[in-house]
């Protein structure tokens, strides 16, 4: 038989926290992040951390695994997600992996393989120059008249996977999406899976987004991002998150406070568009719209759905 798994997707601020909490407390589940962010110590705030209190007792895992100076990978998550779904299982509980970086989710949930194209550091250090001297978005431009497929996956500052893309098409002559897709195939996913979206009225949306966003300046992301600045790791993954990267000219005097909240808002509300398209384009997810009942009656739909994805009793 094959292992359960829920997972909720969906873009930033639409709700995926609360509905997740409610749907392991009822299904008895164990939550996993699916946030390629959240596994940074110290990256609270800006990341939109689950708090203990808001846990209410339900164990949670990825979560401050990584110091921001190392490096985490997508073919890391998915080893480590894989080994904490099944003994999640193996203790007759449920698996609940909750985000929202959809490669990250889609490596886990279908038979995703790496490409096994070898590394080639000559072309690697080219592409890294290019990065330094023209800017990464001189970078992604490549990709994106290369393969524009793979080039709307990958955030433009997100060099390391800019570079891995482009790398693969040099040494290979293979476009990368056309790969990974050929190595993903329309194959099933290797798990009993309930797949949930949640989604909102986009005008909605992005209000919810920018009082996120007022709030986490009160809250005090100004200061973690003061103190991610200080670790001295500019080119680091996790300096390159939204959240603090939008801070870092207004922490170094470049521009002013009201300048760096408006673009971390918009640069917020982008990556919400980019995460429902990815989603939508990419997997086979049973979406749930959070703004129009209650969320009593909302809640009561996903249950249903996912219990019945998994025939699991209600009186569990």
């Amino acid at each position: 038989m094959k292992e359960k798994l829920v997972v909720i997707v969906g873009p930033t601020a639409v709700g995926k926290t609360k509905t997740s909490i409610e749907l392991a407390k009822a299904i008895n589940g164990e939550i996993i992040s699916g946030d390629s962010m959240q596994v940074y110590r110290g990256l609270d705030i800006g990341t939109a951390k689950i708090t203990d209190d808001e846990r209410e007792g339900i164990p949670h895992y990825m979560i401050d695994i990584k110091d921001p100076s190392e490096p985490f990978s997508v073919a890391e998550f998915q080893e480590k997600a894989k080994e904490l779904i099944s003994d999640i299982n193996n203790r007759d509980k449920i698996p609940i992996i909750v985000g929202g970086t959809g490669l990250y989710i889609r490596s886990v949930t279908h038979h995703y393989e790496f490409s096994e194209a070898n590394k080639n550091n000559e072309i690697r250090d080219k592409l890294q120059k290019k990065a330094d001297v023209e800017g990464p978005e001189a970078l992604h431009l490549e990709l994106k008249s290369i393969d524009p497929v793979r080039a709307a996956e990958i955030h433009p500052n997100n060099v390391h996977r800019v570079i891995r893309a482009l790398e693969i098409y040099y040494e290979t002559g293979s476009i990368p999406s056309k790969e990974q897709k050929n190595m993903q195939g329309k194959d099933e996913s290797s798990y009993n899976l309930a797949l949930v979206g949640l989604t909102m009225e986009r005008g909605k949306l992005y209000q919810r987004i920018n009082e996120r966003v007022d709030l986490m300046v009160k809250s005090g992301v100004i200061e973690e991002a003061k103190w991610l600045l200080q670790q001295d790791i500019s080119k680091s993954l996790a300096a390159k998150a939204i959240g603090y990267k939008e801070l870092f000219p207004y922490l170094l005097g470049e521009n002013t406070l009201d300048d760096a909240i408006a673009l971390l808002k918009r640069n917020s509300r982008r990556y919400a568009k980019r995460q429902f398209t990815w989603f939508n384009n990419q997997m086979d997810v049973k979406w749930f719209s959070m703004d129009e009942s209650s969320f009593e009656k909302k809640f009561k739909e996903i249950r249903h759905f996912v219990e019945g994805k998994l025939d699991i009793s209600e009186n569990v």
